[in-house]
């Protein structure tokens, strides 16, 4: 395992080097690298003599820094910072949360990102991802602890990254994004609606995007057959004309 520096965190990275654009996985809020969408794409990446790059945002997985001093916009710059460590054109890929930060990376590097993967993305969830009694624990108490399905240590929210959140919204209008994007989602989806990836569609710039819908898809979407489709549509995406950012 590598790490690069980022303001006196070292940012825990895995580059598996090949042809083509890089492609750089994002993963979700509280997730890591070593989540089974990011090696999949890493090992298919591999056999096809493709480039892609996971990384740990601070505070999460193998990279410094602690968890709860983080905010939206410091993962923002963790992901800026991993895609500035490696040359050349990028397919951004991010899932659930980190389709958020994908957004905001890709409009911070318009030459540099070309193409970008959604599965279940969750741009803006600081807003409607929470009740207004909890939004009101985070603003009096700046500390919100609710129980995960997904671990058995609590998920923690601090009042800093749902300020973060807020203050880095992208669903308000349209988003001058113009590259090729799919996005994907499960329609059995329990934390972020699949509709939100259809309004994602309509907001982004280029007329290049599709939104594929899983009908007994959940959240996670890291089944085999989902896993596979996220590959089917890498390959096609790196397929297409992905050569000059817009």
């Amino acid at each position: 395992m590598q790490s690069i520096d980022r303001d006196g965190i070292a940012l825990a990275y895995h580059l598996t080097a090949g042809t083509g654009p890089t492609i750089v996985f994002l993963p979700g809020y509280a997730s890591d690298m070593s989540g089974s969408k990011a090696v999949a794409i890493d090992d298919w990446a591999r056999a096809s003599g493709r480039a892609c790059l996971r990384f740990d945002y601070a505070g999460c997985g193998e990279s410094g820094g602690a968890f709860e001093d983080q905010t939206l916009a410091s993962w923002r710059d963790d992901a800026l910072a991993v895609i500035d460590h490696v040359e050349g054109p990028v397919v951004l890929v991010g899932s659930s949360m980190g389709g958020w930060i994908m957004l905001l990376a890709a409009l911070a590097r318009r030459e540099r990102v070309v193409a970008m993967v959604g599965i279940a993305a969750a741009p803006d969830f600081t807003d409607w991802g929470f009740t207004p009694e909890q939004k009101a624990v985070l603003r009096d108490e700046g500390r919100l602890e609710e129980p995960s399905i997904y671990a058995p240590e609590p998920t923690v929210t601090t009042r800093g990254f749902w300020e973060s959140g807020e203050a880095n919204r992208v669903m308000r209008g349209p988003i001058e994004i113009g590259v090729p994007t799919r996005l994907i989602h499960g329609q059995r989806d329990p934390d972020v609606p699949w509709e939100h990836s259809l309004k994602l569609a309509g907001l982004l710039r280029s007329d290049d995007v599709q939104t594929m819908l899983v009908k007994d898809g959940d959240h996670r979407l890291s089944r085999p057959q989902d896993i596979a489709l996220i590959l089917r549509v890498l390959e096609d995406i790196l397929g297409s004309d992905t050569g000059t950012p817009s």
